[in-house]
């Protein structure tokens, strides 16, 4: 069994990698155990298909060397925060037993990125309760409360709690990023423009990313939101 020291979660594959795969393989890098969980297949895309989102989610999750990736299967846009599905979630949760959870920024255009944040929260939450009871392979589960859950930013700029440093792994991002060739933006696809596919959108992918560092005195940054309050043992850590 896998003890995981963070779990990324996306309410849509390529979710994880516009919002936190820099930070990802800089985690990977220093020796961190990372997995992936996708709530859907992201079927209502207008470009490709699930099948064609299926690889390009499973060649971006090799090229960041998670540990695993997983898709629960649910109804893109019409899933809902409820107990089905948030006990879906606490059967993963308490499976891998991640220290961190990272999920869809918690106000976001995309009415399934605020809805995975709830759902996320709620689930981590409930995950902690000795009182509810799940099995894994015909196995008792024990309850397991992450200690933080984190938002990462997506296609609203919101205003971050905090920000990570990866000047060192933006390539890694915008390569994470386009193994999803079928979202973003081709000078050769003829296909009508989406509000990704434009080359506008796939510039602002690292762009953000070089204002939040000149923001906070790096070259490039991913922000993040906080569900509570961040606490540190010394002020002198903070940069």
């Amino acid at each position: 069994m896998i003890k995981l020291d963070i779990l990324a979660i996306g309410a849509h594959p390529d979710d994880v990698e516009l919002g936190c795969a820099g930070t990802i393989a800089k985690e990977i890098s220093n020796g961190k155990k990372v997995g992936i969980v996708d709530l859907t297949r992201g079927e209502l895309g207008t470009r490709g298909d699930a099948k064609i989102r299926d690889s390009e989610s499973k060649n971006a999750a090799e090229f960041l060397g998670a540990e695993f990736r997983k898709n629960l299967g649910f109804s893109d846009c019409f899933f809902t925060n409820d107990n089905e599905h948030q006990m879906k979630l606490v059967e993963i949760i308490r499976k891998y037993k991640p220290d961190v959870v990272i999920c869809n920024a918690i106000q976001d255009r995309h009415i399934d990125h605020s809805k995975a944040a709830k759902l996320v929260g709620d689930a981590c939450f409930l995950s902690g309760l000795k009182k509810i009871s799940t099995t894994s392979d015909s196995v008792s589960q024990d309850p397991w409360r992450p200690i933080n859950v984190y938002h990462y930013i997506q296609w609203n700029n919101n205003k971050p709690d905090f920000v990570v440093d990866i000047s060192d792994f933006i390539q890694n991002k915008l390569d994470a990023v386009m193994c999803y060739k079928s979202q973003f933006y081709d000078p050769n696809e003829n296909s009508k423009d989406t509000p990704i596919s434009t080359k506008n959108f796939l510039d602002s992918i690292e762009y953000r990313a070089r204002d939040l560092g000149r923001l906070t005195g790096v070259e490039y940054a991913e922000g993040f939101n906080a569900s509570r309050t961040p606490i540190i043992d010394h002020i002198s850590d903070l940069k």
